[in-house]
């Protein structure tokens, strides 16, 4: 059990997980996916967690073309679980459709964009006019940008596994 918890943990250090839609909605024709990416920084590391009826819905991965003129007839990946995960491995952009007949067409598709987990600089600024401020500002990935204190949650994991292994033995 404890090695279960340590190993949750430690996840959630290499990567977030991302519910497709949430926290509004999930796989659906309700959801607007192009909002609910642009609200959303996707690393190397993290998931998509794809959530719907397997009844009415699918997850088809595709090219771009693909993704433009919704057409599922060259996947790259099909999905059919109803709670489908999806690794993000590399940098770039995937997209994802629904192959149901209207689902895409209706807007059942997402545009994934990856990006390194690397630090960024971010300008801010304040004012207006001839009185606009600006500072540089240090942005980390998107666990740390949620209020997940990255190094703090390693060091309860490796804790943790260290108090089962005295426990235990």
């Amino acid at each position: 059990m404890l090695i279960t918890m340590a190993m949750a943990m430690l996840g959630m250090v290499l990567g977030a997980s991302h519910t497709v839609g949430a926290p509004a909605g999930s796989w659906d024709l309700q959801t607007n996916y192009t909002l609910w990416a642009s609200r959303t920084r996707f690393t190397i590391g993290d998931e998509l967690q794809f959530q719907y009826s397997t009844t009415m819905h699918n997850v088809v991965e595709v090219r771009k073309a693909g993704y433009d003129s919704c057409n599922s007839s060259n996947p790259i990946a099909t999905f059919l679980t109803g709670n489908d995960v999806v690794p993000l491995a590399a940098i770039g952009t995937r997209y994802f459709i629904c192959s149901v007949p209207g689902h895409c067409a209706a807007g059942m598709k997402a545009q994934v964009n990856v990006k390194s987990k690397a630090v960024r600089t971010v300008q801010r600024c304040r004012g207006t006019g001839k009185r606009l401020r600006c500072r540089s500002e240090t942005v980390l990935s998107s666990a740390t940008t949620a209020g997940t204190d990255q190094s703090a949650v390693a060091q309860l994991g490796l804790a943790v596994v260290a108090a089962g292994l005295v426990l235990f033995f």
